[in-house]
């Protein structure tokens, strides 16, 4: 049998432990076969990019090849300290997202590290399916992501092939199941013990530490921003909006500013455009149509918008990352039984 081909995706600021901890385990996972009489490879792992360099968290650089087919790909997580919105990050990532579509389109089972889930779920990959993150990001992830159902205890989530992770460490638990999966219990039970792994942890509830949770008291500002993500096409009237929640508009400020850390119209244009980033890459809607749908009258204004967030004007945006549909075939299903949990 051929050795599964396994990718993981390095980008610019992703943890770099997160890169090779996967493939480390698999090595050893490789030494626990060998002695066992196994002559061939198991695993042919590869670190990929669709770039020419990447620099990681940090500053330390990956050497990197180019993306190609695998039967798995592996999505580390990035730094992202509690407070900091990922949209920063996750708009300069537009290659990244596209070669991810790419993989689970071809029949690729593909798999996040952590906070590399928004990556997963940017990609459009986790709309409908049940996953996981890191318990510090988790509530978080759910609000941005409703269309995700969000197992918060979860150390891995697996659903329709597509696996999600808890932070860090969970990468090994992962690992440790993929190794049963593919070279069953005995193996995967070696492996954990050279590495000095535990290998029967089930869910990450008691490592929540409630003192570093964000801070509560946010209902208000969450509030507004469920209301703006519901009505992007709306004018924005920071009058109408302060009546729609009962308050003046220098208290719609004050309160929204000190639990978001932004206004509310600042707020708006990044949802605006994260919107209008997920059309241009799923429809072949006209720009200007498309600026409508997400509220901007004036194309003119939409473009200088979109490009201030994401660094593209929108036409280049949809040449890089337009793809075709993911689809469901044969090929993805035998992925999928990869990596079932």
């Amino acid at each position: 049998m051929s050795p599964l081909r396994v990718s993981v995706l390095a980008y610019p600021g992703c943890f770099a432990s997160e890169v090779y901890g996967v493939p480390d385990l698999l090595t050893m996972a490789a030494h626990v076969t060998a002695a066992q009489g196994r002559t061939e490879p198991s695993y042919e792992t590869t670190v990929v990019s669709p770039r020419r360099r990447v620099l990681a968290s940090g500053g330390a650089r990956i050497d990197v090849a180019a993306v190609r087919p695998s039967d798995v790909l592996i999505v580390p997580g990035f730094d992202l300290p509690p407070g900091r919105d990922p949209e920063t990050a996750l708009a300069r990532l537009a290659p990244e997202l596209a070669a991810i579509r790419v993989q689970a389109a071809s029949g690729a089972a593909v798999v996040s590290i952590c906070v590399g889930a928004y990556l997963v779920a940017e990609a459009g990959l986790l709309g409908g399916r049940e996953a996981t993150t890191s318990w510090l990001h988790a509530d978080r992830f759910a609000r941005r992501y409703p269309d995700v159902r969000v197992r918060a205890e979860s150390l891995v989530v697996t659903d329709r092939g597509v696996t999600t992770t808890a932070a860090f460490s969970a990468m090994y638990d992962f690992a440790l199941r993929f190794v049963r999966d593919h070279d069953g219990p005995g193996t995967a039970r070696a492996t954990a013990r050279v590495a000095l792994l535990d290998d029967t942890r089930s869910t990450q509830a008691p490592y929540v530490d409630a003192d570093l949770l964000p801070t509560a008291g946010r209902d208000f500002s969450s509030t507004v921003k469920r209301w703006l993500d519901q009505n992007l096409a709306t004018r924005y009237d920071l009058s109408a909006l302060s009546r729609e929640f009962g308050v003046s508009t220098r208290t719609m400020l004050r309160r929204f500013g000190a639990e978001a850390g932004q206004t509310p119209l600042a707020y708006l244009h990044t949802a605006r455009v994260r919107r209008a980033r997920h059309l241009l890459e799923t429809t072949d809607r006209t720009i200007a149509a498309i600026a409508s749908d997400v509220g901007y009258r004036d194309p003119g204004t939409f473009t200088a918008i979109f490009t201030r967030h994401t660094g593209r004007r929108p036409s280049v945006y949809r040449a890089t990352t337009a793809t075709p549909p993911i689809r469901n075939d044969h090929r993805g299903r035998e992925r999928e039984a990869l990596t079932t949990d």
